[in-house]
């Protein structure tokens, strides 16, 4: 593995979060859930301030890199220096969220065609697999107001999330929310496999139900969320290793 050096204008801290971030961009990448050059993930900068990172607009994911990804504020204005804009679209939602929930850390937004086929379905996402079962009473609906670029929006998408971590935007994809950097991505990881498995069984038949203590059984028992197992901290980190044998420049 490639070791780059911190810039100075890094505090330690804020460079281990952007090492982290740029490698679940490439762990998007990876698996598929990269759009063009639009999606969003964003996390906070630890510290005092209310600064987050984003990815610059116009890289792909596998062009985002530790030191080129954007610091903005709450309102979305860009902290120091960039070299890249943002799109404005990103962080009309994920400012809003970032800015009322204490714990949201991280947001996450793709639009996969699994995930995306299902906020297209009027019952949405149904429990009646192994991974949607684990998502049981975490997940809300915001219905479809156009392309989200418009900042109002972002407080009725909050309104609609009701404090869930799981929001689905009808016709529109998925939006994840975590404490923590790991814990959204093992979330996004199961609200793509749920989905995936719903439109693979939907079109074969009646789909099996799932009974409501089996449901909560589930909830209850995810390694995802236990964070006597990390909740998720494992697996992102056997995904960032991957990465590091497939390409470490995401660390420059």
């Amino acid at each position: 593995m490639t070791a780059f050096p911190r810039p100075e204008r890094f505090s330690e801290a804020e460079w281990a979060a952007r090492v982290k971030l740029a490698a679940c961009y490439r762990i998007f990448a990876h698996l598929g859930w990269a759009e063009l050059i639009y999606n969003h993930i964003s996390l906070r900068v630890p510290g005092p301030d209310p600064h987050f990172l984003i990815n610059p607009f116009g890289l792909h994911y596998t062009e985002v890199t530790a030191s080129n990804l954007v610091k903005v504020d709450i309102d979305g204005h860009i902290v120091g220096h960039s070299d890249w804009p943002i799109n404005p679209a990103g962080f009309t939602f994920h400012g809003a969220i970032h800015a009322t929930l204490p714990d949201a850390h991280c947001v996450m937004h793709v639009h996969t065609t699994p995930t995306m086929a299902v906020c297209c379905l009027k019952d949405g996402l149904s429990f009646t697999n192994f991974y949607a079962a684990q998502l049981y009473g975490q997940v809300a609906y915001h219905d479809f107001e156009g392309i989200t670029v418009h900042r109002e929006e972002g407080a009725r998408i909050l309104a609609s999330s009701q404090g869930k971590p799981v929001l689905l935007l009808r016709n529109h994809g998925p939006v994840v929310i975590g404490p923590t950097l790991a814990q959204a991505f093992n979330r996004m990881w199961l609200v793509q496999r749920a989905c995936e498995v719903q439109m693979a069984s939907q079109p074969m038949g009646a789909l099996q139900p799932i009974s409501e203590a089996a449901l909560q059984a589930c909830v209850r028992d995810s390694l995802n969320f236990n964070p006597n197992f990390g909740a998720g901290e494992d697996s992102f980190a056997a995904m960032q290793r991957l990465i590091d044998r497939i390409d470490p420049g995401y660390r420059a």
